[in-house]
């Protein structure tokens, strides 16, 4: 947590350094007061695919990385490192390692929070007759006591997405790793399926079950540093991070969600005594179905997609399922395969690419329809970020599904802003989150088509049977990797 009072003054040739530590790519940033961007560097993220399923990166090579981009941006800033107020980081959440505290020496390399290893562990846990007696004294309790506390963990059902259980796996199969803490932070605790947002503090219960030490440090989530980046700060403000994977969330203010469909309550931030929390949904194979797509020679350079889907009216009845993770919310099942149909004689690339970026449209469509179902909360603004918000076609489609206008920054690396930010906040860099809206800038501004007509809110009445021609193929890859 970070506290902003009884600050110093800053010197005007100051900045602040931030790091997002992607799932394809690393970036540093240099900010001035303005938040505009002095020096930058880059290097790509190599993911390991050791065997079906499993998703790993190597720890040497990503603190190589991190050296690199941080010496990097500070020489393309031109600055001096002692110019360098504060360093804030963004992290892939629920991607991680375990190390000798010793020697520093990792004991594995970090296991992606896109890794399915423990699909079949997840799955027969939430079949369990342990998880079925929580669930049904929970909704005892609930019923008794009407704490939300209590729905929640009547219907808390773990994901791979959740680190619980890979790092279960991780301290099964390393028999080295006996440890006696898991460090990490609010942002990143919340979701891990065993922290009690409602309570700001581990679960005991849950805790005691998979048999981990835990305790809190500070740093910063990716996707709850792109929400602050987006200074969505107010109740119904809405981001959607369109990178590897979608992860669209909305700010309900301080009060945790309790979903039924598979949104999950986090913990924004916390800053002073102020905590603040989201609902959110994500879709996990995004940019992955686009680079997917330019692996086939589909395209060359990414910035073709747009004009390859506007070149034909339609896909020519081509679905895309893009699914090479499994389904998350609102569909939650990790067995489902990625799949084309619908191809005919007829069907040519750019069909192709555009079955393929109206898949994506149309998990953002899933997951804000769940969003509106669920919390109840009126929409107060939709601002978007990461590469695949750069698509102009898709971030069309998006607006014209939703009914509701949306807004893209001029940068799309919000995660990397949002670290920013909390960080300058916290050496007294900026002064208040009303200073950070003020430096927000918006590049294009997508407004629904034909909502006059239709009404705001309402799907393009054009899209209505793509999309369920869509949802058909969506049922029919479900469950596809079941053991017989």
């Amino acid at each position: 947590s970070l506290d902003t009072t009884a600050l110093p003054e800053q010197a005007a040739d100051n900045f602040i350094l931030s790091v997002d530590v992607g799932t394809t790519s690393m970036k540093c940033h240099v900010y001035d007061k303005e938040a505009k961007i002095r020096g930058s560097c880059a290097t790509k993220v190599v993911p390991l695919y050791p065997e079906v399923g499993h998703v790993e990166m190597d720890p040497d090579d990503l603190w190589k990385g991190f050296i690199s981009v941080v010496k990097g941006a500070v020489q393309d800033a031109g600055v001096q490192m002692r110019q360098i107020e504060a360093l804030g980081i963004s992290t892939q959440r629920g991607t991680f390692t375990t190390w000798d505290r010793k020697t520093g020496v990792p004991f594995h390399n970090f296991i992606s929070w896109q890794d399915q290893r423990t699909a079949d562990l997840v799955k027969s846990w939430n079949r369990s007759c342990t998880m079925k007696a929580i669930h049904s004294v929970m909704k005892m309790v609930y019923f008794l006591t009407r704490q939300k506390r209590s729905l929640a963990a009547s219907l808390i059902v773990f994901s791979t997405q959740h680190v619980t259980f890979r790092l279960v796996w991780a301290l099964t199969h390393y028999k080295q790793v006996c440890g006696c803490v898991h460090a990490t932070d609010y942002s990143n605790a919340s979701a891990t399926g065993i922290f009690d947002s409602y309570q700001m503090c581990w679960s005991g219960f849950l805790s005691s079950l998979v048999s981990l030490p835990l305790s809190i440090f500070p740093k910063m989530a990716d996707q709850q540093a792109a929400m602050f980046g987006e200074c969505c700060f107010d109740v119904g403000d809405v981001k959607i991070t369109m990178g590897t994977g979608t992860f669209m969330d909305i700010n309900t203010g301080s009060k945790p969600h309790t979903s039924v469909a598979g949104l999950y309550p986090i913990v924004g931030w916390k800053i002073g005594s102020e905590v603040v929390y989201l609902a959110e949904g994500n879709a996990a194979d995004t940019g992955t179905a686009i680079r997917w797509a330019q692996k086939l020679e589909l395209f060359s350079d990414v910035t073709e997609t747009s004009a390859m889907a506007y070149s034909v009216s339609d896909s020519d009845g081509v679905c895309f399922v893009p699914s090479f993770s499994g389904l998350q919310a609102p569909l939650n099942d990790p067995k489902a395969c990625a799949s084309l149909m619908g191809l005919k004689p007829s069907t040519t690339k750019s069909h192709l690419v555009r079955a393929i970026l109206e898949s994506v449209a149309f998990r953002n469509k899933q997951l804000y329809e769940t969003m509106l179902r669920e919390t109840r909360i009126p929409i107060t603004k939709i601002r978007v970020d990461g590469g695949v918000s750069s698509n102009d076609f898709v971030m069309q489609l998006t607006a014209d599904l939703f009914g509701r206008k949306v807004a893209r920054p001029q940068h799309n690396e919000m995660s990397c802003l949002g670290a920013a930010f909390v960080a300058g906040l916290g050496v007294g860099f900026w002064r208040s989150r009303e200073e950070l809206k003020k430096l927000q800038s918006t590049d294009t501004m997508f407004l629904p088509q034909g909502a006059a007509k239709e009404g705001a809110g309402s799907t393009s009445r054009e899209y209505i049977p793509i999309l369920q021609s869509w949802e058909r193929a969506l049922r029919r890859s479900m469950n596809w990797y079941k053991q017989p």
